[in-house]
């Protein structure tokens, strides 16, 4: 049997008691809470950057095409399906699905208020199924196979403003020459918590600006555009661009929202100088406590070294007795972090205020690599540091640690 690991599997905290077992369990509850706040902390963050992006690429799509025009107005320029990347976009693999839509700018004129909105018209290819989440009253829009049905979806946001609900009816004042309004029914309300779209956007029928636009049936203001993988954007954004007619161009929704997207990105920040403290002080306590349990252990050191003991195994008995605290600190610190994830993401136990956090509880998201990347390297930094404390033994003189008291 391997001398060193014996010693030190005599010497843990099962069967050390008094000081040396509570030096150990306090050695594995540091690491074991570190471990735990630090997956946490990668948890909420991740599922706070997935919700939001998803709240904003599930409303406009991962990219818009639109055709050139020189001013910022709300409205596009109109352009026909029948261009060659409408009819051909299902060549690049990694398209899910693309959207046909239009904005124009109206007031919404309830019984009391106005209001200000920009009407999003969409078509048949709307993914009513995919936008219903955020439904939270009514139903959705009726899109009819030809004419128009004359229903629109508020936010919740705009309904509370012009004290609006399902089924009532409003008139929409459109904004051009000569002016026209259109009495629609309020079908549905919708909430995303992203007030770049509540406060402002009402879901109508993209039939509707055609009519009120003169576009033909083949014209839309543009198109959005959803790819199967958010992060690889960049290249999609290349392939993209190169396939679409010379009088389009691309949109990526994250220079669309740019503030949006950098708060989300300097999150990122917050969390890694979080995550730097919790993993230097958890080390830090890790290689403390082991100086500790070797200067609470002197006597026996001098006395194995005059028994002829050499200091590389009297090292590797204090070097396994830190491994063995960093084994259960990383099991208990992996079962305390990733379990109250898992009662976070199933029952959804701690609520937050949508207004100030754009959704209504804290959410979870599950990234694997992320966490085997973390208790990877907390293990590896954590065995660089023991040896630190280890490199004291060779310094202990056998006669003065046997009368140490």
């Amino acid at each position: 049997m391997n001398l060193s690991y014996f010693i030190a599997k005599r010497i843990s905290f099962k069967q050390a008691g008094g000081f040396s077992g509570t030096i150990h369990r306090i050695a594995v509850g540091s690491l074991a809470v570190g471990l735990g706040v630090a997956i946490l902390a990668i948890m909420v963050l991740g599922g706070f950057q997935k919700t939001v992006s998803d709240r904003v690429y599930g409303f406009t799509g991962h990219f818009q095409v639109q055709k050139f025009q020189m001013s910022n107005a709300f409205e596009e320029l109109p352009f026909s399906l029948n261009s060659d990347f409408y009819k051909n976009y299902s060549n690049l693999p990694f398209i899910t699905k693309v959207q046909s839509f239009a904005h124009k700018a109206a007031l919404l004129k309830g019984d009391e208020e106005v209001e200000g909105v920009l009407m999003k018209g969409v078509g048949s290819d709307f993914d009513s199924l995919e936008f219903a989440k955020y439904l939270v009253d009514g139903r959705m829009l009726h899109i009819p196979d030809s004419g128009v049905s004359n229903e629109v979806m508020l936010s919740r946001l705009i309904a509370n403003k012009l004290l609006l609900k399902v089924g009532d009816k409003v008139t929409m004042y459109f904004v051009q020459e000569p002016p026209r309004f259109r009495r629609v029914e309020v079908v549905g309300i919708f909430e995303t918590y992203l007030e770049n779209f509540d406060e402002k956007i009402v879901i109508g029928e993209l039939q509707t600006i055609r009519n009120l636009n003169g576009w033909t049936k083949d014209q839309v203001g543009g198109l959005e555009v959803f790819v199967d993988r958010a992060e690889n954007s960049d290249q999609y954004f290349e392939r993209i661009d190169q396939e679409l007619d010379f009088d389009l161009r691309l949109i990526d929704s994250r220079e669309r929202f740019l503030e949006i997207f950098d708060w989300l990105k300097l999150l990122d920040t917050n969390v890694i100088v979080f995550i730097s403290l919790i993993g230097f002080v958890a080390v830090f306590n890790m290689g403390a406590i082991l100086f500790i349990l070797i200067m609470e252990r002197t006597q026996m050191i001098g006395l194995l070294k005059a028994l002829g003991a050499k200091d590389s195994q009297i090292r590797r008995i204090f070097f396994w007795n830190g491994i063995k605290i960093l084994g259960r600190g990383l099991i208990i610190g992996n079962a305390f972090g990733l379990g109250i994830g898992f009662m976070q993401d199933q029952f959804r136990l701690v609520p937050l205020d949508p207004i100030s956090y754009y959704m209504a509880y804290v959410p979870i998201d599950w990234n694997w690599p992320i966490f085997i990347l973390l208790n990877v390297g907390i293990s590896i930094l954590t065995a660089l540091v023991l040896w630190i404390p280890v490199l004291v033994i060779s310094k202990v003189d056998p006669i003065k640690s046997i009368r140490f008291d």
